[in-house]
């Protein structure tokens, strides 16, 4: 059974490319387009990875990744913020977690491997 990566973006030329990014690593892609959503699976099927947009609505990736935390069953999973803001690495230093990384937008095939590579083993 292949590890589930769920990514958690509003645009969806961008979901369609990391449905296909993904699904070339070896991965099962999970798309979500918003943060609510993606939540309410997380609950029901927590994916072994999941690649988070910041800048969404309605509720951000900030927001989601709080109430992420929040919940014990979820905690543990990984996260890759996946954003285009420049001022991703402040608030990360501020959350000071473990299994919080980024990947900026645009990502290439290559950073996008290796990104995943440091959570989850190659399939």
């Amino acid at each position: 059974m292949k590890q589930k990566i769920m990514v958690v973006e509003d645009d969806e030329p961008i979901l369609d490319l990391m449905e296909i990014l993904i699904g070339r690593l070896g991965y099962e892609p999970v798309l979500i387009a918003d943060g609510l959503d993606a939540l309410e699976h997380v609950r029901r099927d927590p994916p072994s990875l999941i690649l988070l947009d910041i800048m969404m609505t309605p509720i951000n990736g900030w927001e989601f990744l709080s109430r992420l935390r929040a919940e014990p069953a979820m905690r543990e999973i990984p996260v890759i913020i996946f954003s285009a803001s420049p001022s991703v690495e402040e608030r990360m230093v501020q959350i000071n977690d473990p299994r919080l990384g980024v990947l900026h937008k645009p990502v290439s095939f290559s950073e996008l491997k290796a990104g995943i590579g440091r959570y989850l083993p190659a399939p």
